[in-house]
């Protein structure tokens, strides 16, 4: 019997993040579970993965810091040989005018949303490379395709993201090492969304054709195909979860 692959999730505890565990776990992956400081989430979403029979581990960390990447991924590695599914999902998504912005406030954004995904691509691709076998998937929106007012170095991490993938997508497809972006649209129960007025609700689902939010589960879907075997041929790709909508 094949040794099962292992997937590492960031930003893991909550959301699109959870569903991403809980599908991958589902599909037999062993899961990582990261959080930056819900610890008691990522252990439960982690004991929800385990009902699959599959191995857990939570490793939480800051992923905007690269000490933290590095020893996330090292312990990782450590405990399952390697990461062969690298899911980036943690972001930082704060709302505040560009004039407004400190230099502080834009380097903790573009860390967290763009760093980590370097950082956590350095770290885990030579083992996927060693293998030959590998999946990044890395997770963009609205903010990487259109931009957004109140969040430029939101607007331009994402950008950086998906240019991230586009540029692995080439120099990784020869070894059999996928690298693609879900840009997902109004997601509920996104806390964003929750604590959105009524009226910001009505207008994000007014532009989404099918009339309502998407769920995590349904963005986890999308994942799921990118690290399975039949999504092998899936490379360089923004796949749009967003019921149709402009995100």
């Amino acid at each position: 019997m094949a040794a099962r692959r292992t997937a590492l999730i960031t930003g893991g505890g909550r959301n699109i993040g959870r569903a991403c565990v809980l599908g991958l776990a589902e599909d037999g992956f062993n899961v990582v579970v990261n959080g930056s400081s819900d610890h008691a989430a990522c252990e439960k979403v982690a004991g929800e993965a385990a009902r699959f029979g599959v191995e857990t581990l939570v490793i939480m960390g800051d992923v905007g810091r690269p000490e933290d990447c590095k020893r996330i991924a090292d312990e990782a590695i450590a405990k399952f040989g390697a990461i062969d599914a690298l899911l980036n999902n943690a972001a930082l998504r704060p709302n505040k005018p560009f004039l407004e912005t400190t230099e502080a406030e834009w380097r903790r954004v573009i860390s967290v949303d763009l760093d980590a995904a370097v950082w956590l691509a350095r770290a885990c691709l030579p083992g996927m490379v060693q293998k030959g076998w590998g999946r990044i998937v890395n997770f963009a929106g609205m903010n990487a395709i259109h931009g957004h007012a109140g969040r430029a170095p939101v607007s331009v991490a994402k950008h950086g993201v998906w240019g991230l993938t586009k540029a692995l997508a080439m120099e990784f497809g020869p070894k059999n090492i996928t690298v693609n972006t879900i840009s997902p649209g109004p997601i509920a129960p996104d806390i964003e969304e929750r604590n959105a007025s009524a009226q910001a609700r009505a207008q994000s689902i007014s532009r989404v054709p099918l009339g309502r939010m998407g769920r995590p589960v349904e963005v986890a879907a999308a994942a799921r195909l990118l690290v399975s075997e039949a999504g092998g041929y899936i490379n360089g790709q923004m796949i749009q979860v967003n019921g149709g909508g402009a995100t």
